[in-house]
């Protein structure tokens, strides 16, 4: 009888220490991160960036996943190997957002899984025309100003807003997440890159604009200097009040007039002194949109017939 419950004594304590070990697995299982490098802006929709200046979205859904922007070789084979810790599903779509190699390059590694890179038309075309050793052609390209893109239960707006940067720009947005994506037309916390190239200061500002109407409230963009891991359509309006501050100015220099050569040295908008290269790059900054004032908006290109 002693021997009879010394057996099952022994079985409920096996027993017992499988469940305990069984319990903290699940437990360590649940609290690992869903993958390095990766936020969560809502349900299904995640930002990927590694740090080094260059964040993608991507969209996980029941019948498979979408990347936004696949930037370049390494950038996408690390963003498919976050992808591959959270779900079984493929990855279907790439959106690139524009024309730009350093935004649609890395196409190739989820080409290889079987997924279809889609590009608007203006990008297509120059991509093209401009092969670069990184850049795999969209497989498929759209017209217009606007295509809806749905998989599995998930709704994504793709807005084209003519000119602004470079060609075919695309914003994506799900609205009922109400999460966009935006690609260099907001770099949150920094004046404009550099000599700002490949703008239209004009239609820039105009097609800020035109993002201040899409209702988001979280927005991924493909650059940043914010200490957050997402933006807002405040970063928007900065970037459009920054712009028409710049442009106001200038302005008053010309007015003033302040040879052409003196202004970029004359500028201070102390408003924006804590931005990322405002010290380094808003002389540049100046330059170019005095130029932009001064001959008049470029590049420019005559609306297409399917706007």
């Amino acid at each position: 009888m002693k021997v009879k419950k010394s057996l099952h004594l022994i079985a409920w304590l096996l027993l017992s220490s499988l469940t305990m070990i069984q319990s903290a697995h699940s437990t360590e299982r649940a609290s690992k991160p869903a993958a390095e490098h990766v936020w969560q802006a809502a349900d299904g929709v995640y930002k990927y960036g590694t740090g080094h200046g260059f964040n993608s979205m991507f969209v996980i859904t029941t019948d498979g996943v979408i990347v936004f922007d696949s930037a370049n070789t390494q950038h996408a084979t690390g963003m498919l190997a976050a992808i591959k810790e959270m779900t079984d599903q493929p990855v279907r779509y790439v959106v690139q957002s524009h024309n730009h190699w350093d935004h649609a390059g890395g196409g190739q590694v989820f080409r290889d899984q079987g997924a279809t890179i889609l590009a608007h038309v203006e990008a297509y075309q120059w991509m093209k025309a401009n092969p670069h050793h990184d850049l795999a052609l969209p497989d498929e390209v759209w017209a217009g100003k606007r295509k809806d893109l749905i998989l599995g239960g998930k709704t994504i707006e793709l807005h084209y807003l003519g000119m602004n940067h470079g060609l075919g720009m695309t914003i994506s947005f799900l609205p009922k997440e109400q999460v966009s994506f935006i690609a260099d037309l907001v770099t949150p916390n920094r004046v404009l890159f550099t000599i700002v190239p490949d703008f239209n200061i004009t239609e820039w500002v105009r097609s800020l604009k035109e993002i201040e109407k899409i209702d988001f409230n979280k927005a991924i963009y493909s650059h940043t200097h914010s200490e957050q891991p997402f933006g807002s359509m405040q970063d928007v309006v900065l970037t459009r009040e920054f712009i028409e501050d710049l442009q106001a100015a200038i302005t008053a220099q010309f007015k003033l007039g302040t040879p052409f050569e003196e202004i970029p040295g004359k500028i201070e908008l102390k408003k924006y002194k804590d931005w990322v290269g405002y010290k380094e790059w808003l002389g540049m900054n100046t330059l170019r949109v005095m130029l932009d004032m001064w001959m008049g908006p470029y590049p420019w290109r005559p609306t297409p017939h399917y706007e």
